[in-house]
């Protein structure tokens, strides 16, 4: 993988795309591809945005539903650690054409799928992100709500809403303020990003660090979960739980293994965007579940029952200094997590449908009122629901699209792209009125084989109704999308010699 070099306009003709193109409908400012001047991420700047979208309240609480389902501590620290060494893999692969080609996600995929067609997986993967920024706009707001308890300000005394919204009152304002904070990010531009990560990253890791030294001296160890064993209930196996566990722990970051370009289009190198990664997701994913599993078992013997929710955890602490700086720590966790890894992607991906009338920013506020609407406080009502329905569920739908791209990119294109034709409708992507529909078949083709079982999951349809054989691949249902669509699209390109297209007087935008 080529290093990206500053030489003259290291986009040598590309980034200043000529007129026709700079009018296409395809075409906006904040989908055309980064100059040399905008490439200013580096190793640590990568590294510091993965510990920002890493430390937040469902990292905390991963491994609580796999130890739920019986598995030890141990045993769902290895499965969290091996699901993040799993998806680096696609994500450090899709990032080398956002960094050689300084375009984001939804243009990309403008090669495989059509430059309308790509907005069929675009959408998709923004769907999941609009519930994702819900789910974490819903945590950092109960963060505020216990916040403002502990300075004085009760809001659980306010009424209850009434049904669809079924929450109070006060839970509902405190998530309601904390969506215009994230929508104050948005406003202020990725740049913004850059700058929030850095800071947040050091005090972050600092803060859950020192909490897991409260836990320690305060329990004198770390208690009885680290002690206990696995606990499947009977007729249950260690690879029951393991293999949907896996495929949630992959789940959990299945969006930005798609979308990672987003961000990698800012890096400098090849050798920053790799080594940020894999400096910065795997290690703080792993501690800080590492820090959920320990502080929880500790709580087991501190207050007598074990305490999952750092929020609940919050509300116990009696000094209101200690309070207030943890509820601002969870409640900045949250927000650094929230802006980079849910809202970035999907306001690339909306604008990507009407770039001249969508702006990044425009697509941003659209994320923000969709995550509202998805009322996200039922997403993660129940933790286990949380990670085989939800986590597992959508990874059947992304896996696919990851494949897609992969094969596309290195198989066919052999890593060569004329991003002239990606801003064309009348160019070697326009395909049949804008869609390739070979690529959306066999999208569809992939995900096909996981639907049985996610409509057993959400109990549409009885177990006894599905085969064991479809239940069995849809608790694998990323790795069975994602190496489906890789063989079949790899295959499909090889045949009809797809990369000539796109290969044909390609030059890079990095090299």
């Amino acid at each position: 993988m080529a290093e990206a070099s500053p030489v003259a306009d290291h986009q040598r003709g590309l980034v200043e795309l000529n007129e026709d193109v700079s009018k296409s409908s395809l075409y906006n400012p904040d989908l055309a591809p980064t100059r040399l001047a905008q490439r200013t991420w580096s190793m640590w700047h990568i590294a510091s945005l993965w510990v920002g979208m890493s430390v937040c309240i469902p990292t905390y609480m991963l491994a609580s539903g796999l130890i739920q389902k019986g598995m030890s501590w141990s045993q769902a620290l290895l499965t969290v650690m091996l699901g993040n060494a799993i998806v680096l893999v696609p994500m450090m692969l899709n990032a080398h054409a956002g960094t050689k080609y300084g375009i984001p996600f939804p243009v990309l995929l403008r090669g495989p799928f059509g430059v309308l067609g790509a907005n069929i997986p675009a959408l998709m993967r923004a769907l999941v992100a609009c519930g994702w920024f819900g789910i974490q706009t819903w945590i950092g707001g109960f963060g505020l709500f216990e916040l403002f308890r502990a300075i004085g300000l009760d809001l659980s005394t306010l009424p209850h809403l009434p049904r669809p919204i079924d929450v109070g009152l006060g839970q509902f304002l405190c998530f309601l303020l904390f969506w215009a904070i994230n929508l104050y990010f948005i406003w202020k531009g990725t740049e913004s990003i850059k700058v929030m990560e850095t800071v947040a990253a050091p005090f972050l890791i600092l803060c859950g660090l020192a909490l897991l030294g409260w836990a320690y001296f305060r329990a004198g160890g770390f208690g009885p979960i680290l002690s206990q064993g696995e606990s499947f209930p009977e007729g249950v196996k260690f690879g029951d739980v393991f293999a949907p566990g896996l495929t949630a722990m992959v789940g959990f970051w299945a969006t930005l293994s798609l979308n990672i370009p987003d961000f990698m289009r800012y890096a400098r190198s090849q050798r920053d965007q790799l080594l940020g990664q894999a400096i910065g997701m795997p290690t703080t994913m792993t501690l800080f579940a590492f820090i959920g599993v320990a502080v929880t078992s500790a709580t087991v013997i501190i207050f007598g029952k074990a305490i999952w929710d750092p929020i609940v955890l919050l509300s116990r602490f009696e000094s209101t200094a200690v309070k207030v700086v943890a509820g601002l720590a969870l409640a900045l966790a949250t927000l650094s997590t929230n802006i980079a890894a849910n809202v970035v992607g999907p306001a690339n991906d909306i604008s990507n449908v009407s770039p001249k009338n969508i702006s990044f920013k425009t697509g941003g506020y659209i994320t923000g009122v969709i995550g509202i609407l998805m009322m996200p406080w039922k997403l993660v009502a129940d933790p286990t629901g949380y990670i085989f329905t939800w986590l597992v569920g959508y990874s059947a739908l992304l896996g696919p699209i990851v494949g897609i791209m992969l094969a596309d990119y290195f198989v066919v294109r052999r890593m060569k792209l004329d991003l002239v034709q990606y801003f064309r409708r009348d160019g070697a992507y326009e395909y049949q009125g804008g869609f390739h529909v070979a690529a959306i078949v066999i999208l569809a083709i992939a995900i096909a084989p996981n639907v049985p079982g996610f409509l057993v999951q959400i109990n549409v349809l009885d177990k006894a109704q599905v085969p064991g054989i479809l239940q069995a691949i849809y608790q694998r249902a990323w790795f069975v999308g994602a190496i489906t669509a890789f063989t079949l699209y790899a295959t499909y390109g090889a045949i009809v010699n797809l990369g000539a297209k796109g290969r044909s007087g390609a030059k890079t935008a990095a090299d």
